[in-house]
């Protein structure tokens, strides 16, 4: 007999016939049509060289041979189903889970791009963005809701390891048609007379920190202050302000038709860092991932932010 041919489709036929002791109850439990039921039960029986059934106009029975045999093709169909299992849960094990944290810009332009170039040569890795205050990158690390960050420079802290990625420079973004778009190049004191939005207080403590020798009476301090980036970019693109962000929220900037001036003397620069764990291991799906966000997010910012 050649056993190899037997498929567990003709089990399942076999297996349904015998329990329903019909073939139109069969071919319902299996989604099909009575006479394809009626053919797999054919083939299996052409294998096995003899009947499983007794047929008659009114009622199909196990024959005697067909008793016998039923318990094994059950048992056959059983292990095969554990087989399907095991193999479904080998296969979520292998499918590793990464969890990176990011703020707006970077989480929902930046790291999509990198991971589907990731998952391109590594597709049974599952990574998944978390959007989150730059406050919190740093914080998300040590309390575990991150296996990776990746975002402005914070302060050090100990539990966690900070590799910068690369830099950007702080640039003015201004609508087409606002004064400032036709300047060359600016210095901060001309700030001062222009309506300036912040993104979130921790772009207002960075406005704040680069011009310490402005008098207090006439400082650069941002009259509003928004939650997030694409907030300050839209006020700016409307033309009633101007914002101050790392040049390379570039990705979001130009689809709001914005352009970027660059503020001189001095200059500012902020480090955009990857943040991981110092004190924990970190699975070595999320190293690999972590080597290769470097590479990405270095050809990245040497493409000019493309």
């Amino acid at each position: 007999m050649a056993l190899t041919r037997i498929t567990i489709r003709q089990i399942e036929a076999v297996i349904a016939v015998a329990d329903t002791s019909s073939f139109k109850l069969a071919s319902e439990r299996l989604g099909m049509t009575a006479q394809a039921i009626s053919q797999l039960v054919a083939e299996f029986e052409n294998q096995i060289g003899f009947a499983m059934f007794d047929r008659t106009t009114r009622r199909v029975e196990l024959s005697g041979a067909g008793k016998a045999l039923l318990p094994f093709a059950n048992t056959t169909l059983r292990r095969l189903q554990d087989l399907q299992l095991s193999a479904q849960t080998i296969r979520n094990n292998l499918q590793t889970i990464v969890t990176v944290g990011a703020p707006l810009v970077l989480a929902s332009l930046v790291l999509p791009v990198a991971i589907r170039d990731y998952r391109r040569q590594h597709p049974e890795v599952a990574i998944r963005i978390v959007d989150t205050a730059v406050g919190y990158l740093v914080d998300g690390i040590t309390q575990g809701d991150f296996d990776l960050a990746v975002g402005p420079d914070r302060e050090k802290h100990d539990a966690v390891q900070a590799r910068t990625l690369f830099n950007s420079r702080w640039v003015l973004w201004c609508a087409r048609e606002h004064p400032l778009a036709g300047v060359e190049s600016l210095s901060w004191p001309e700030l001062e007379r222009y309506s300036l939005v912040a993104a979130s207080r921790d772009h207002e403590q960075s406005i704040a920190s680069m011009a310490p020798w402005t008098p207090t009476h006439t400082g650069i301090m941002p009259p509003e202050i928004v939650d997030n980036i694409t907030t300050a970019l839209g006020i700016a693109a409307s033309g009633e302000a101007v914002t101050l962000a790392p040049e390379y929220v570039v990705v979001l900037a130009r689809k709001l038709g914005l352009i970027s001036k660059r503020v001189r003397n001095p200059e500012y620069i902020r480090d955009v860092q990857l943040y991981s764990p110092a004190s924990r291991v970190n699975s070595s799906t999320a190293d690999q991932f972590a080597g290769f966000l470097q590479q990405w997010m270095a050809e990245w910012h040497r493409q000019g932010y493309a």
